[in-house]
């Protein structure tokens, strides 16, 4: 289905108006194929291409916040799941956080303190590929890697206890998904939706970029968590898991990065042993 035939099934099924209407192409490294559709010059949606397994699960948890300002609003799913259209954030994921606590802080407020728990399927993991266990989730991230320090702290007796049941996460809520405008943080786009505990996606927003990854910035943040049921000490050591996992993806993605995620890596190994 091409840009031009989803346009005209838009136009007919009243979504759109092509008076004044413009499409253009977003570049970047997705992969999926997204615009804005723009009148006079103002983008007012986004019109997303991907496998109807992506489409499916964004939809899905679009719809679950649909009250969450701080979120795209779904506009529109086709049938065959094959694109969407959601509401256009104004503003650019191209942004240097200078200011990593003001960021999370806001992230917390606006979007992980509303999380909230999904009954039924009580399970977790990757909406598409479930697991029995937020531990199985966590070890199955994990169990390529040959380092004992984190099966341990993912094997750790009575770690997941507090869980009664899982929370509808963003799954993907790290710095490259995050809308800022005027130097603050307005928006998040591009859900991977994960079932699991909340304190998972404030670790990954923490972890996804390499500055700021001290025990100064994630102390004066994660006190604003509601759904943190971890004493302090805790919460340190799930940094050093969202840190080995985030050391995966940078040395395939943003090998730039790798040697300030090592430091970072070294900074909070030394606090663990040190507890």
């Amino acid at each position: 289905m091409n840009i031009q035939d989803i346009l005209l099934e838009l136009t007919e099924r009243h979504i759109i108006n092509p008076k004044y209407m413009q499409y253009i192409p977003f570049v970047g490294g997705t992969s999926s194929i997204v615009g804005a559709i723009s009148y006079n010059g103002n983008s007012k949606y986004v019109l997303k291409i991907n496998e109807p397994s992506v489409i499916e699960s964004e939809a899905i948890f679009l719809k679950f916040y649909c009250s969450n300002a701080f979120l795209p609003k779904l506009i529109y799913v086709a049938p065959s799941n094959q694109y969407s259209v959601y509401s256009f954030i104004t503003g650019s994921t191209e942004h240097t956080m200078k200011d990593k606590s003001k960021v999370l802080e806001e992230l917390v407020i606006k979007l992980i303190n509303h999380y909230k728990p999904v009954f039924y399927p009580k399970r977790w993991g990757w909406a598409d590929d479930l697991t029995d266990s937020w531990q199985q989730f966590l070890l199955s991230e994990t169990l390529e890697a040959d380092l004992g320090i984190i099966l341990k702290l993912v094997n750790s007796p009575c770690r997941y206890d507090f869980l009664k049941e899982p929370y509808l996460l963003h799954g993907d809520c790290g710095v490259h998904n995050f809308i800022f405008n005027d130097n603050s943080i307005c928006g998040v786009i591009d859900p991977t939706p994960v079932l699991g505990d909340p304190l998972y996606d404030y670790i990954y927003a923490f972890c996804s970029s390499p500055e700021e990854l001290t025990i100064e910035t994630l102390e004066s943040t994660a006190s604003n968590l509601v759904f943190n049921r971890l004493k302090i000490e805790e919460v340190y050591e799930e940094v050093l898991i969202g840190l080995y996992l985030r050391l995966a993806t940078c040395m395939k993605h943003h090998p730039k990065d790798l040697e300030q995620y090592l430091k970072a890596w070294n900074y909070w190994k030394k606090i663990i042993r040190g507890i």
